[in-house]
């Protein structure tokens, strides 16, 4: 017999996202965008828990999160650069503030208002100038503030310094020209330490990016087509890009040794450059061919080999370009631990594709949601660059609240009045006065409209019983009951009517008397008149103001009810 210590059984691994699936959230597409339609690889799709920009030529468009459906073709655009945008990235610690590569060797960063652009936005923050040719990446650092990286088609990355009063008088930080060829992915690591980068000469770099020492370099993939990278966790690195036969494959590499891969695997034939994303949290991987509509992901572990394969996600629908949302805006809920914002290669439709963990409880999940990227950074630049510090991000619990803001104001000013504000009252007292103010302004509406009813009432009441304000004259005739004597009599009359008016006849002192009361009659009616249109023109007129009050209270109910959504806001932070 065989020792204990020999028995093996090969079951299936334990894992927490064995499961994972994803959804495509058909009700909440935006559709008709005017969608540029090129071949580059730039990531044209930027989202925020408060934003969807999405590239549109020389410009690009912000919708709110919230404004699903139908998107008008000629919405409000962010319009300020000459030539086409190639990269979109929304600051990690301000959800107002985004940054924007061209085609026009230009870096522009845009603070985008509260509640979404109204107009066309043509005036930017800030103008960043030192690449030579088309930029294609850029990057924020994910703990320092007012850092960004980037790298173009002059074979250049660029730190930069986007900070009100830069460093050393110049945004930029540090210029490095260690490429030999066209760079074509741009990454950097958990802390913002180290930065990693795959060129047309088919080699990785780690390289350093205070002092632009290469740390390591070596050749990644044998295929002449794009390449792409990203950091892992534990000193990892993971590429994608094309063998000798132009397989698409993966491999995960020793940041600090790139001589062998640790592991490297064949995906399929399909000619799509693969784009990866890493989810640090979950330590989740995602992979996501460009022109096909699968997303494959897998598990990454500390122990080989790895990487472990969990699913894919199938679509008809090919995808263009994907942006992906912070981790502290998912839906805690319903389990959610990743969300795509797909672009259709084929129609003007983006497409949330959500990616969840069967539970059955809709308490919080503690071991799915380990703390994530909060909205506040861990240092200074002159604490990065100068001093030489790694500070990790600062982390935030996602038991909170399923979507956290940013800590960021939009002006200077709203920050002032919101510290004079807190000093005085409590955000509390503040909405429970403004809900008071709103009810009191309610009741004045309809005490308004019950007036107005009433007006039109007593006007509709005034013209249907004015007849009985003219006085009426009597008929004292005798009552006829032969219907020939009648006749006789009435035809008698309307002769006599008629000799008195053309024959020039004398009139009986009775007719006199008769004719008197009938212009007096006519006066009467004519007085009654002039006053009912008095009347009617005054109450036109109260109506009037009365609609006008109405109109007015209205848009002070609206003004106050977006000021309760930002104390709310606000009070999140």
């Amino acid at each position: 017999m065989r020792n204990d210590s020999q028995l093996w059984f090969r079951g299936v691994r334990p894992s927490k996202f064995r499961h994972v699936y994803g959804t495509s959230k058909k009700d909440c597409c935006y559709t008709d965008i005017s969608i540029h339609r090129n071949g580059k690889d730039g990531n044209i799709c930027a989202v925020n828990p408060l934003f969807l920009a999405i590239e549109a030529d020389a410009a690009f468009i912000v919708i709110p999160l919230n404004h699903t459906g139908r998107i008008d073709f000629l919405r409000c655009k962010v319009i300020g650069h000459s030539s086409t945008v190639f990269d979109l990235k929304w600051n990690p610690f301000n959800d107002y503030e985004i940054a924007s590569a061209s085609d026009d060797c230009t870096i522009k960063l845009w603070n985008i208002p509260a509640g979404g652009l109204l107009s066309c936005l043509s005036e930017y923050k800030a103008e960043l100038i030192g690449h030579r040719r088309k930029i294609t990446q850029i990057e924020w650092h994910p703990s320092c503030e007012n850092v960004l990286i980037s790298c173009g088609f002059d074979n250049l990355v660029i730190i930069w310094d986007v900070s009100p009063k830069p460093l050393n008088g110049n945004n930029i930080l540090k210029i490095i020209d260690c490429h030999q060829d066209q760079i074509y992915s741009l990454a950097i690591n958990r802390d913002g330490s180290l930065i990693a980068t795959t060129s047309k000469d088919k080699q990785l770099r780690v390289i350093e990016p205070r002092t632009g020492i290469v740390v390591a370099q070596g050749m990644c993939h044998n295929g002449t087509k794009c390449s792409k990278v990203v950091f892992l966790n534990d000193d990892k690195v993971l590429t994608t890009g094309f063998s000798k036969h132009s397989d698409r494959q993966y491999a995960i590499w020793n940041q600090h040794d790139l001589k062998k891969a640790l592991v490297a695997a064949d995906i399929d034939s399909a000619s799509g450059v693969i784009q990866p994303f890493f989810d640090y949290e979950t330590k989740t991987l995602y992979l996501c061919g460009k022109g096909e509509g699968t997303i494959r992901y897998y598990e990454i572990v500390d122990e080989a080999p790895y990487i472990y394969y969990l699913n894919q996600f199938i679509s008809g629908q090919p995808q263009k370009s994907l942006g992906w949302m912070p981790k502290r805006a998912l839906d805690v809920a319903s389990c959610e631990i990743f969300r795509f914002y797909k672009i259709h290669a084929n129609g003007n439709v983006v497409e949330p594709v959500s990616f969840s963990v069967p539970r059955k409880s809709s308490l919080f999940q503690a071991d799915i949601y380990p703390d994530t990227l909060s909205t506040k950074p861990a240092m200074t630049v002159y604490e990065w660059f100068t001093l030489g510090q790694n500070v990790k991000p600062i982390l935030m619990s996602m038991q909170r609240e399923p979507m956290m803001m940013t800590n960021k104001s939009i002006t200077n000013e709203r920050k002032a009045n919101l510290i004079n504000s807190q000093k005085n009252i409590t955000t509390n007292n503040i909405v429970t006065k403004v809900k008071d103010e709103e009810n009191k302004i309610r009741k004045q509406n309809e005490i308004i409209e019950t007036r107005v009813s009433k007006t039109v009432t007593d006007n509709n009441m005034i013209r249907k019983f004015a007849f009985l304000q003219e006085t009426v004259t009597p008929d004292y005739r005798e009552r006829i009951q032969n219907k020939e004597e009648k006749t006789n009599t009435n035809q008698s009359t309307k002769i006599q009517q008629l000799q008195s008016i053309f024959g020039g006849q004398q009139q009986t002192q009775q007719q006199q008397h008769v004719k008197e009361k009938d212009i007096d009659i006519i006066a009467i009616s004519d007085n009654a008149e002039k006053e009912l249109r008095k009347i009617i023109h005054q109450q036109t007129d109260e109506i009037k103001n009365l609609r006008n009050q109405l109109k007015t209270s209205d848009k002070r109910i609206r003004e106050l009810e977006f000021e309760v959504k930002k104390l709310r806001l606000e009070r999140h932070n």
